[in-house]
């Protein structure tokens, strides 16, 4: 028996369509952008669980502020490199992010600062945001790539896992030479990685002084690092 003819859309159904598409897109360039980063190699599995969950600080901070567009990063694997779009629903982070299952990997921050930048030049981005806990790179490139983030006012905010001497020297000199800051957690503190995430969401929604306005440990570190505004 022959299927029947598939119904077919009318012009005035595309282009409404379209029309919705082009507003969607309109108001998630409008947002103010932040970048969040995580290293997803297979030492990071705890902290991604954990980042799973906190991560919906980031927009439930700025509610009273602005909505926040944010794109998911991470690396893993063998030279494996992901970018989601732009996202203004924390749900569907939260669904995107819960299908990443960690996997052993070399660290590629450069790889990372590269695309941010790009990212940049296309749109401004309001800072960007990274859980790590290992760096396998030269620290003299990855602080010349800092750097160039500072001058484009690109600021990094720098959370490491743990305390590996050499990882919290280079971290810490990549957030001053961008203009961010940088932080330290460990598996016991989800609280003060929640702050922190709460805090930056805040800053890149309202700047300095929404900043400011925001309460908690994390706000107060950052602050103390970024100066006056």
């Amino acid at each position: 028996m022959a299927k029947p003819p598939a119904q077919r859309s009318s012009s005035r159904e595309i282009e409404q369509f379209l029309q919705k598409s082009r507003a969607i897109s309109q108001f998630v360039a409008k947002q103010p952008r932040l970048l969040f980063a995580v290293d997803a190699t297979a030492s990071r599995q705890p902290t991604w669980d954990t980042a799973c969950h906190l991560q919906q600080e980031m927009f439930l901070a700025t509610r009273k502020i602005a909505s926040l567009a944010v794109q998911l990063c991470y690396y893993r694997g063998f030279q494996e490199f992901s970018a989601s779009p732009w996202l203004t629903d924390s749900e569907a982070l939260a669904r995107l992010m819960g299908r990443v299952r960690c996997e052993g990997g070399q660290t590629q921050i450069a790889r990372l600062l590269r695309h941010a930048q790009r990212e940049h030049r296309k749109m401004t981005i309001r800072a960007v945001v990274f859980i790590g806990d290992a760096m396998e790179e030269n620290p003299d490139t990855l602080c010349q790539l800092a750097g160039q983030c500072g001058l484009l006012k690109l600021p990094l905010f720098l959370f490491q896992e743990g305390s590996m001497r050499n990882v919290e020297r280079t971290f810490r000199t990549m957030a001053k030479v961008s203009g961010g800051a940088y932080a330290r957690f460990d598996a016991g503190s989800a609280e003060l990685l929640a702050s922190l995430l709460g805090a930056v969401a805040s800053y890149a929604a309202g700047g300095h002084t929404a900043l400011e306005n925001h309460a908690g440990a994390g706000a107060r570190l950052l602050l103390e690092q970024l100066g006056p505004g």
